[in-house]
């Protein structure tokens, strides 16, 4: 046999293998859609435990408590400016439930599939809507600034190294936080319209973007939660990123369900 007949027959053999790996392998399956490849499932009514922050979430803190908040100078004589009534006067009683604060509001919410690649959360506090989309935001949805901008989100498997831990308002002090595991959502949101960080006029620019992480627990005795961490960065109002973490117990039903339209509250 030829040295040239010899390297045809080898590689019609080759290709022959190939092929047949290829079938055992079968043909590859197009990607899921977002809702059908989720690691887990947020969907349903959760209300808002308040652990933390209390002092700034369950009521309106007096102006000038910027406590907490890396604020710049600016930042700071923006908010000493503050008045409700005027933001009121304005049709502006919304700018303390945009994205960046709405999840730190007390209240209920409710996480749908809008559709196959679409998660929708509703809030009875404001009566917001959030729109996250997994993919490419459609032009039209850039083109204005609203109080909830554009959420691209994300599925992250495995979870990133994320500072996280839950220690709902049920367990003892010197029970040991749950940690997260597995995969997390994450929601990067941009195209603000400018409001506030907290009720008293803690101000935030319309540069600033949020970046998210939505996990799930479930404890031993079947109580669910999600937590979600939240990290602000807006370079014309805070000195550094600003993060902050909410936590929600799920309930079975819309039971306490309540919507209340958007109040700026009274300043102190």
């Amino acid at each position: 046999m030829s040295r040239a007949l010899v390297v045809v027959v080898a590689s019609m053999f080759l290709a022959f293998g190939l092929v047949r790996l290829d079938a055992q392998r079968g043909n590859p399956q197009p990607p899921r859609a977002p809702k059908a490849a989720a690691p887990f499932d947020l969907t349903g009514y959760w209300v808002s435990i308040v652990t933390q922050d209390w002092r700034w979430r369950m009521v309106t803190p007096r102006k000038g408590d910027y406590q907490g908040v890396p604020l710049t100078l600016e930042a700071a004589k923006v908010a000493d400016t503050w008045d409700p009534a005027k933001d009121e006067a304005a049709g502006l009683q919304c700018k303390s439930y945009g994205a960046p604060a709405l999840m730190s509001v007390p209240g209920r919410i409710h996480i749908t599939w809008q559709d196959d690649n679409t998660l929708k959360v509703d809030t009875d506090a404001g009566m917001q809507t959030r729109v996250l989309r997994f993919g490419a935001a459609p032009k039209e949805a850039n083109t204005t600034r609203t109080w909830q901008g554009v959420s691209q989100a994300e599925w992250l498997l495995p979870r990133p190294n994320v500072p996280l831990q839950l220690r709902p308002t049920e367990r003892s002090a010197d029970t040991p936080p749950i940690r997260p595991s597995g995969g997390t959502l994450q929601v990067v949101t941009k195209n603000l319209r400018a409001g506030y960080l907290r009720k008293n006029g803690v101000p935030y620019s319309e540069n600033t973007s949020l970046q998210e992480y939505f996990d799930t627990f479930t404890e031993p005795e079947g109580t669910s939660w999600l937590v979600v961490t939240s990290i602000i960065t807006d370079p014309t109002y805070l000195t550094g990123p600003y993060a902050t973490t909410n936590q929600f117990k799920k309930i079975p039903d819309m039971q306490g369900w309540d919507p209340t339209p958007c109040r700026p509250d009274q300043a102190r």
